[in-house]
């Protein structure tokens, strides 16, 4: 059995566990040991007081150290962190191995960030009376940091928190997806291996209780929460004067114009659309393509979709594998039947067989339908024409989300002119909506979130700055 690492010490001993199972097979994974609310409040001391005691003061270069060495063990252990996303997320090999090799690079951009966190020189004589002073601006650490994170990336969205934290000064509380919880314990122990000290990661297992714990605890500075609308919602409504960063829902939409290259975009946007069965937040879930080339497109997204390999996650060749639970794949295939019986049309896939849920291809839709409106999280991607540049970009921003668009045309004023109008965090001209790097800004308008990820942006949220004023002496 594992459980929690408080102040660097394994607590794995509890009456109350949850078992992780492979959702491809069943087979269990593992046993974990759910914190008590002894430990809760253990976890918080800890960090609070790591903090006050340790972390604010240590060097940058020290911070910057950690972080490297971590990524390095990481890229020394790379197929036992792939293998153990497989099996607990149900991710392709081969996908979940890219996830590795992602994680590493959040992990040395951190560690480059951890030298570069900057201030700024006021020009104080740029207002009346200014003269003979000077103005400083520091950016220092916010103190506790709580992680709370998903399962569909569970090693480096767990990252995209933790990694900028450490970079900029701050302790952090982790609470992993139940589903997910292995590959977060490994990558516990992984950091305390690289020399980071007890107190500054503790990791605690549990339900949505221990979210919520966090959320309202008076010793925790700050929410970063990647996950439902409805639970950052919540999340919001209860920080009260906490930072908060939440990266919510999206269905992202994707819009070919007549001058694409069809088959390329097709192609991507299988990729877009049904990569780790699209249970993406910025999966390609609307695809509006103008009308002269609207069947054309259509029948070669077909073609490709029919041509994936689904099947178990540890085979080299497996595209598609299990959605992470069997409760998950019949609601996406729930909704997919909701859409046919208001006359929706299925193009492709839409059957399902225990987990996993084939590549479904959805025309005929309208706006108000589930499949549209909200976040499928599933692979289900609609394809809808259009006429004019006005009309898709009012289709595209008909929603209550706004985290990321991609844009297929060769004509670069509309490109831009587009990126513009379309009411989104990014926009991704000539790429698919479902593209992130670590080292650009990530995050939505709208209900889509607040805040941005992206580790130097991250940094920046997780550091406050402070003035400081010379009056000179004449």
């Amino acid at each position: 059995m594992i459980g929690s690492i408080i102040d660097g010490q394994d607590f794995n001993a509890s009456d109350n566990s949850l078992h992780v199972t492979n959702p491809y097979n069943g087979e269990a994974i593992a046993e974990i040991a759910l914190a008590s609310d002894e430990e809760f409040e253990k976890a918080v001391t800890s960090a609070y007081e790591t903090f006050h005691q340790t972390m604010k003061d240590m060097p940058a270069h020290e911070r910057s150290d950690i972080l490297r060495k971590t990524a390095d063990l990481m890229e020394e252990n790379t197929e036992e962190f792939a293998q153990t996303i497989m099996e607990e997320a149900g991710k392709p090999i081969h996908f979940s191995r890219g996830e590795v090799q992602r994680a590493i690079q959040v992990l040395r951009f951190a560690s480059e960030e951890a030298k570069h966190i900057t201030g700024e020189v006021i020009p104080m004589d740029a207002a009346i009376d200014g003269d003979g002073r000077l103005g400083l601006v520091k950016r220092f650490p916010l103190g506790v940091v709580a992680a709370i994170t998903p399962f569909n990336f569970p090693l480096n969205l767990s990252l995209h928190k933790i990694a900028p934290a450490i970079a900029a000064g701050n302790t952090v509380i982790f609470k992993p997806a139940e589903k997910t919880p292995v590959s977060a314990y490994k990558l516990a122990k992984l950091f305390h291996e690289a020399g980071l000290p007890g107190g500054v990661l503790n990791l605690l297992m549990g339900t949505g209780e221990i979210g919520e714990g966090l959320v309202t605890h008076d010793k925790v500075h700050k929410i970063s929460f990647t996950g439902s609308l409805p639970v950052g919602k919540s999340i919001k409504e209860s920080a009260g004067f906490k930072k908060v960063t939440l990266e919510l829902g999206s269905n992202s939409p994707n819009i070919i114009f007549n001058d694409a290259n069809i088959n390329e975009a097709a192609k991507m946007l299988v990729k877009g659309a049904f990569s780790f069965s699209g249970q993406v937040c910025i999966s390609a879930q609307r695809v509006y393509v103008q009308k002269d080339v609207y069947e054309p497109f259509l029948k070669e997204y077909i073609k490709q979709t029919e041509e994936l390999t689904i099947g178990d996650p540890a085979d080299e060749d497996t595209n598609i594998g299990p959605m992470i639970s069997e409760d998950e794949a019949k609601r996406a295939k729930q909704w997919i039947d909701d859409a046919t019986e208001n006359g929706a049309i299925i193009e492709a896939g839409g059957e399902r067989d225990g987990t996993i849920l084939q590549p479904t291809i959805m025309t005929n839709v309208e706006s108000n339908m589930k499949i549209i409106a909200d976040e499928v999280f599933a692979p289900i991607v609609s394809v809808i024409p259009f006429d004019t540049e006005e009309d898709v970009i009012a289709y595209s921003n008909d929603s209550i989300y706004g985290l990321q668009a991609g844009v297929f045309t060769k004509n670069l004023d509309r490109a831009l002119r587009v990126a513009d109008q379309l009411e989104m965090g990014g926009v991704w001209i000539n790429e698919i909506s479902t593209y992130r790097q670590d080292n650009h800004p990530y995050g939505g308008v709208k209900q889509s979130g607040i805040g941005r990820e992206g580790v130097k942006y991250a940094v920046e949220d997780m550091t406050e700055p402070k003035f400081i004023g010379f009056k000179l002496k004449e």
